[in-house]
């Protein structure tokens, strides 16, 4: 059996800070995989992966340039050719936008920085069984208001939408960073305050917190791989 062919669509910034396809990479070794810089106008071609990655991001999914818009009519084509999709913070987010429009993405009532539980509302092939998961979180926007056919598969108390899937589809959104290890998350939080000081607080707050990581990651690319086109 060939190995997944995953295409990393990176949507970073300030790539020199946030390295999402260096937090991916580490769990995909049962897989072949290439990056593409999204912000600079690369992406995929359809044909040539089974399974897209869309990564998160320091833009916000509100502010949409020429780049985003490329990316939203890309993720329509790949929904429409059934291919397999999972979106994280940005990435999820751009899900949304792109599936089910503008109405459904939006700022946070409140952020939510550093290591939050996750209640796994709704069994699912790619988050397992109903239950409490912990894990690491970075986001001032979020997914909002989903019908039919979007499920929601995890909340928690400040962002009833942490994850969601499609109805018989290989599609799903994770609001959450659960590719970011501790110590990789420590370093993300301490640089960002450069380029973000109006948010320092908020950081520091999350590096003062004891850091809780279940380990989910593991599940969700098993479950993210495992479908084929």
């Amino acid at each position: 059996m060939s190995k997944p062919k995953v295409a990393i669509i990176d949507n970073s910034i300030y790539p020199e800070i946030y390295k999402p396809v260096d937090h991916w990479k580490h769990y995909l070794r049962d897989a072949e995989w290439k990056a593409f810089y999204a912000p600079g106008g690369a992406l995929p071609g359809l044909g040539d992966f089974s399974h897209f990655i869309l990564t998160g991001s320091e833009a916000s999914i509100l502010d949409r340039a020429s780049w985003v818009e490329r990316e939203v009519d890309f993720v329509r084509e790949a929904f429409r050719l059934d291919r397999t999709l999972l979106g994280s913070c940005y990435g999820h987010q751009l899900l949304a936008l792109a599936l089910a429009g503008p109405g459904h993405v939006g700022r946070c009532r409140e952020p939510e920085i550093g290591w939050i539980p996750i209640e796994i509302t709704t069994d699912s092939p790619l988050l397992g069984p109903k239950g409490t998961a912990y894990t690491f979180s970075v986001h001032f926007d979020e997914v909002r208001d989903l019908e039919d056919p979007f499920i929601v598969l995890a909340s928690s108390p400040i962002c009833p939408i942490q994850a969601f899937g499609v109805k018989d589809r290989p599609v799903w959104g994770l609001q959450i960073h659960p590719e970011i290890d501790v110590e990789a998350a420590r370093g993300l939080l301490r640089d960002f305050g450069g380029v973000f000081p109006n948010v320092i607080p908020l950081y520091r707050k999350a590096l003062d917190a004891e850091p809780r990581d279940s380990g989910i990651i593991f599940k969700i690319i098993k479950g993210f791989l495992r479908f084929s086109p």
